[in-house]
């Protein structure tokens, strides 16, 4: 077995400020919008009303579970780069693209604003992911493609839910 074999070298292990600076601020970002997002389902699961009860308030809840595990992912991938995350509603209100809405939404309507959250998520994942990419930080690219295979399903059965 005398084949010789490329030695394939990892980019690097750390970051320098300006790089760590531009994937926190990405990923901030995505916290501030996963937050928004993980209240809204919240919201969803306590206030969802009529036929389709059982089956959104139990979806509604695996979601924001999700939800939850993610917001926790990356807030410590934050922490890995020495940065704080974002942790006040106040920023996560005032930097999310991702809105508020009331209780008062139907089923159906409580549906249409998680298909819309998660574009959102997804198009703040693909900023993110961009930066990351280009700087070879691998393991946050590789946490943000897991993020979207999820939503992507999450996408398609909610989108079939819907369907007449």
């Amino acid at each position: 077995m005398s084949a010789k074999s490329e030695k394939r070298v990892f980019k690097k292990l750390g970051y320098n400020k300006d790089e760590s600076e531009k994937i926190v601020a990405s990923l901030n970002q995505l916290l501030a919008n996963y937050h928004v997002h993980y209240q809204k389902l919240r919201n969803f699961h306590w206030n969802v009303t009529g036929g389709d009860f059982f089956d959104l308030h139990e979806k509604f809840e695996e979601l924001y579970t999700e939800s939850f595990a993610n917001i926790d992912l990356i807030a410590e991938r934050i922490r890995v780069f020495g940065m704080t995350p974002y942790s006040l509603m106040k920023d996560y209100l005032e930097k999310a693209d991702i809105k508020e809405v009331g209780t008062d939404l139907s089923s159906r309507e409580m549906v249409e604003e998680v298909l819309r959250d998660f574009q959102s998520l997804v198009d703040s994942m693909d900023v993110c992911a961009v930066k990351v990419a280009d700087l070879g930080d691998k393991a946050t690219e590789d946490m943000l493609v897991a993020f979207i295979k999820s939503l992507e399903l999450h996408h398609w059965m909610l989108s079939s839910f819907l369907k007449e």
